[in-house]
């Protein structure tokens, strides 16, 4: 097995290599090559931060919880193990690793050696691949990013190594020492070391072999046009024919912004030094991008210097590698050398300073771990808080704590064919006391019926869905004779061959602790339909995970109405928070349902899958093949998410508890699933809008006496099983324990990440 490692280092070209990649994951395998997982877009950064050097403090490992040396260690191990895994599954004839921080983050040859060390077991047979531009080119736009990311230094650092013999050691020389807390990092303070492309050349053969390092140079209308994926084939070695998703060329940020973020960084930088402050990522951009204004780009021509100093190299590069196209590589007509631009209308980052002062004080250090956090989570905590997985709410366009004005009553009429168009599959076992208003409520938002097994039940759960049936309202199977790994994997086997589902037009998996909540409109399948581009085929609805919110005794109560303290809405870690159950269009385009969205893609369709995120934007790319959680790149709440009320009250909790899970049989519901499902921190309400017409559609379904009496019986039966498990020693300290923790979010991802086998 052949492996290239395609090492950037501009990151705007390799972040697009990387997405056209993941898109072609068909067409990579039917050439015999493969693109691990967690080595696209996403996970490319992964790599880089394996192979660096453990005691160098890097700007990666620190923000996304690998700082510490054993931590970075773990990760190593993780990716080894991961990347052995796939092999051996696949057994490719090419593997491609694409990651633009290679080139960018790895400084010295100990580091180089370390990753080729990583991938050795693999195979001994590893190229090198780099796509080059126009130094200048480069670094006008390598400029643009450090100071998106905090650079506070001028790009007359940069320039003035024009005059050096050794650029590469002198950019490496002029980085200013770490210091996180301040959020200064050598690698967003300093010069490019890499726009030296001969000992970029030297160092990278040096450890990988002389003829094992190729560069090549792309042009960026072809890389992002219908064209790319051809583009990038030739530079793999490989014949890729389709067509590409195409993405409008990146627009340059207006050379005034970027003057303004270098004075605000400044500002920053200053600030967390002074008060000891640790702002996390995010709220950083954010603060960027307030004071972000229209205006000229940054000019690569007026950095000809840096063409001319490198014009020698370049040349004879073109010479020793094919792909090194001189006619690309040529340098930008040159203009007056360069001059920090004018921040425009008496721009003063002091002034911002005090503007942002209030949110600046919210965003102070991490509170200290809690005596509740044992020692893993607090190591967990440590290397959490302050990065961009630590959880917050400032995602998403709605108010989701204000009481809105309810939503009107919303009949559909009858299809008069009597088909069903959209459908709920799920599983059930004792679930006697929630299964009305579950129903009740995805009828009144617009489902037409729901096919529903259940399993081994003692509460009435069958009973009612028997009822239910016979009033023609749903349709019932019997799983208890499931076999395999889960009853619910079974029975989705068996819904497949169902003619309620073959004719259906939508369908959607979902268990019934979960609410489909549509926050747009009048809150309806037709006003998301309405809402969604016209190909959408499927909809990511992710999860909103709710804690039990201080209840504590099973009510008869809605669900919906009593649980609304809940996760923040952006919380990447623990793995769950972000899960997603999948809306689904019947194209046929899958072969296989699953727990969280259908799988096995026949590749004759997959041009026209579209997949969507809970706000409506395009994530094929993302989720075509694999995948049932969101990422930060594609989270989204604003049209749909899934309320996921996993523990309800902690009554509900012991019986769940009991129980047992419907999908992974083999593992426990115990302290650790009350930690990663018991969320606070954040209040939704957005789903009471629903109350008035899910009342009134619960009364018409309780009108039938038969049914009334079953759904009775099923809370009576739980009261009583709860007061039973109360009285175990073993339900009773374990609900003690569950009630007695107080964690704020950050602490509760952190301990759920210790431990999380999933995260």
């Amino acid at each position: 097995m052949r492996i290239v490692l395609q090492i950037g280092p501009d990151r705007a070209t390799g972040d697009r290599l990387a997405r056209v990649l993941a898109e072609a994951q068909e067409a990579l395998r039917a050439a015999g090559a493969l693109l691990p997982r967690d080595h696209g877009p996403r996970g490319a950064a992964r790599l880089s931060m394996a192979a660096s050097d453990p005691q160098r403090i890097d700007r990666l490992r620190v923000q996304q919880g690998f700082g510490a040396p054993e931590a970075q260690a773990a990760l190593r191990q993780q990716i080894a193990r991961q990347l052995q895994e796939e092999v051996a599954q696949h057994r490719p004839d090419l593997l491609i690793l694409s990651a633009p921080q290679l080139g960018s983050g790895l400084c010295s040859r100990a580091e180089l050696q370390s990753l080729r060390d990583l991938l050795r077991p693999l195979s001994d047979d590893i190229h090198v691949l780099a796509h080059l531009d126009d130094p200048a080119r480069l670094l006008a736009r390598h400029y643009a990013a450090q100071l998106v990311a905090g650079r506070s230094t001028s790009l007359t650092q940069d320039l003035a190594l024009c005059e050096v013999p050794d650029w590469w050691q002198a950019a490496l020389a002029g980085r200013p020492a770490a210091d996180p807390l301040a959020g200064r990092f050598p690698e967003v303070e300093g010069a490019p070391f890499w726009l030296d492309f001969a000992r970029l050349e030297a160092e990278w053969q040096a450890v990988f072999g002389v003829d094992r390092v190729r560069f090549c140079s792309t042009d960026p209308h072809r890389l992002y046009g219908p064209d790319a994926l051809a583009e990038i084939g030739a530079a793999f070695g490989l014949s890729l024919t389709g067509r590409s998703r195409p993405e409008p060329l990146p627009e340059a940020p207006a050379e005034a912004w970027l003057t303004r973020c270098r004075l605000m960084n400044d500002a920053l930088q200053r600030h967390q030094a002074r008060h000891g402050q640790s702002l996390p990522p995010p709220l950083w951009r954010s603060l960027l991008t307030e004071i972000r204004v229209a205006g000229p780009a940054l000019a690569p021509g007026a950095l000809h210097a840096v063409s001319a100093r490198f014009a020698p190299d370049i040349a004879a590069l073109c010479a020793r590698h094919a792909g090194f196209d001189a006619a690309r590589m040529a340098a930008d007509p040159a203009l007056p050398d360069w001059q920090e631009a004018d921040p425009l209308y008496g721009f003063r980052a002091t002034q911002y300073l005090m503007a942002f002062a209030p949110r600046l004080g919210q965003a102070g250090p991490p509170p200290a771990a809690r005596s509740a956090l044992p020692p893993e989570a607090q190591q967990a905590l440590e290397r959490l808080a302050g990065t961009p997985f630590a959880p917050h709410n400032r995602l998403g366009t709605c108010d989701e704590t204000a009481e809105a004005p309810a939503y009107s009553a919303a009949p559909r009429p009858p299809r008069p064919d009597g088909r069903a168009e959209r459908v709920i599959v799920g599983c059930m076992k004792n679930e006697a006391p929630y299964i009305v208003e579950w129903v009740a409520y995805h009828r009144a938002i617009g489902f037409d019926s729901f096919l529903i097994y259940s399993n081994d039940c003692e509460d009435g759960t069958a009973q009612i869905l028997d009822r239910l049936q016979a009033m023609g309202v749903l349709q019932h199977r019997d799983n208890s004779a499931w076999q395999g790994k889960s009853p619910q994997q079974h029975a989705l086997d068996q819904a497949r061959d169902e003619p309620l589902l073959r004719q259906a037009g939508w369908i959607a998996h979902i268990d019934v602790d979960e609410f489909i909540n549509l926050r747009c409109g009048n809150g309806t399948l037709d006003d998301l339909f309405a809402r969604l581009p016209a190909e959408t085929t499927h909809v990511a609805m992710t999860w909103r995970l709710f804690g039990h919110g201080g209840v504590t005794d099973l009510s008869g109560d809605p669900v919906i109405a009593q649980f609304t303290d809940c996760a923040p809405a952006y919380c990447p870690k623990p793995h769950i928070a972000w899960g997603f159950k999948t809306l689904s269009r019947t194209t046929g385009a899958y072969a296989k349902l699953s727990c969280h969205r259908p799988t096995k893609l026949d590749p004759d369709q997959a041009a026209q899958v579209r997949w969507v995120n809970g706000s409506g934007a395009d994530m094929t790319g993302e989720v075509l093949h694999r995948g049932w959680r969101n990422s930060r790149r594609s989270i989204g709440y604003d049209l749909v998410q899934l309320n996921h009320y996993a523990l309800r009250s902690a009554d509900s909790f012991l019986i769940k508890r009991q129980r047992g899970r419907a999908l992974h049989v083999d593992r426990d519901i115990g302290l650790n699933y009350w930690i990663r499902m018991d969320w606070s921190g954040a209040r939704d309400v957005t789903i009471r809008r629903n109350l008035p017409r899910l009342r009134t559609e619960m009364a018409r379904l309780l009108a039938d006496p038969e049914l009334a009496r079953w759904h009775a019986h099923g809370l009576d039966w739980h009261r009583a099983r709860a007061a039973e498990l109360r009285g175990l020693p073993d339900f009773a300290r374990l609900r003690a324990q569950a009630l007695a923790l107080r964690l704020t979010p950050t602490e509760r991802a952190a301990y759920a990440l210790s431990l999380d086998m999933e995260s």
